[in-house]
Formats: C-alpha cells, structure tokens, sequence
C-alpha cells in the first residue's frame, strides 16, 4: 500500500455472496414492490385514522376502527420483513453492501425499527382500537384510547419517504474503516 493510498480505499468492495444478474433484478423487484407495498399500507392506516376521527357517522367511524384494527398490522409487517429481507440479500449480494456505505446502514435501521414498532407498539395497542370501534355504536366514548394513532401513519411515512429518498440519492459517501475493521480506536 502506498503512503497515498487510505485505509479505506482498500476495503473490499466485491460482494459478499455475489448475485447473477438474473437474481439481482428479481430481488430489487421484490424489495421494490415490498416497499410501495409498505407505503401504500401506511397511507391506508392514514385514511382510516382520518376516517374514524372525523367522519360524522357513528357507524361509519366504527368501521374505519375496526378495520384499522383487523387488517392492517400483519400486511405492514409482512411488507416490512420483505423489505428487509430482500434489503438483505441485495446489501449482501451487491457492491453496496450492508455497512459499506451510509445511506445502505441508515436504511437498515430504519427498516430494523419500523418493524420493532409495529410489534412491539403498534400490535399490542390494536384489540383497544377494535373494542373503540365497537364501543363508537354504544355511545359516548372514551377518545384517549386512539388519540396517540396519527403518529403511527405519519412516522411511518416520513421514514419511507426518507429511506426511498436514500435509495435515490445515495448520499455521505463509504463508512470509513481503520486496517482493524474499526471506524477509530475502540473504547477500552
């Protein structure tokens, strides 16, 4: 290695388990669709949280909630774990790589805490949507239960949006790695 040659420009950069071109095209077709899958589910929990705050039926809120309730959390994280797990297979598969570039580890998270989100917040909290639901038809109704649904929609959204965005623009470059593997020097 030349004294003008970085650490970093010496990182591998073949793919860990490389692709046929074949296989490459069909994952980012799944990853593609599984993501506009993901998008278009979200804007569909945006109309049916919108839907039961302000239609003026009492019937027609009810059914927003339930079928809030009753169809969205499996295809969202089955949507999501798609994406994930094509994301996976292209980050493994292609030059990109999983932690060789920035804008491929941020999507990574991004899509490792979208999914953690709608197990372990969105999920649990949908049997007190579908009881709201049905509790809409009875009479009034106690709203704190569902107050808190418009920040599933809209943080998910932005967060697509900002992971597509990144697809697209591939911003900030390689991670920069030291000989070891290390961004710097560990902690001790």
């Amino acid at each position: 290695m030349s004294h003008n040659q970085s650490v970093a420009t010496t990182v591998r950069t073949a793919p860990t388990w490389p692709l046929r071109p074949s296989w490459r095209r069909t994952v980012l077709v799944l990853h593609i669709v599984s993501a506009g899958a993901w998008l278009g589910i979200d804007v569909i929990v945006g109309v049916l949280v919108l839907t039961g705050w302000f239609a003026g039926s009492p019937g027609t809120r009810s059914l927003a909630y339930q079928a809030l309730a009753e169809s969205v959390v499996w295809p969202m994280l089955t949507a999501g774990l798609v994406c994930l797990a094509t994301g996976l297979i292209l980050g493994l598969g292609t030059k990109w790589g999983l932690l060789r570039y920035w804008w491929v580890a941020v999507k990574l998270a991004l899509n490792l805490v979208l999914c953690t989100l709608i197990v372990v917040v969105l999920q649990p909290g949908m049997d007190a949507v579908a009881e709201y639901g049905r509790d809409l038809l009875t009479g009034p109704v106690d709203d704190s239960r569902v107050s808190t649904l418009f920040f599933p929609p809209a943080v998910s959204l932005t967060t697509l949006t900002l992971a597509t965005t990144l697809a697209v623009v591939k911003p900030w470059g390689r991670i920069k790695r030291s000989a070891d593997g290390w961004r710097g020097s560990p902690e001790p």
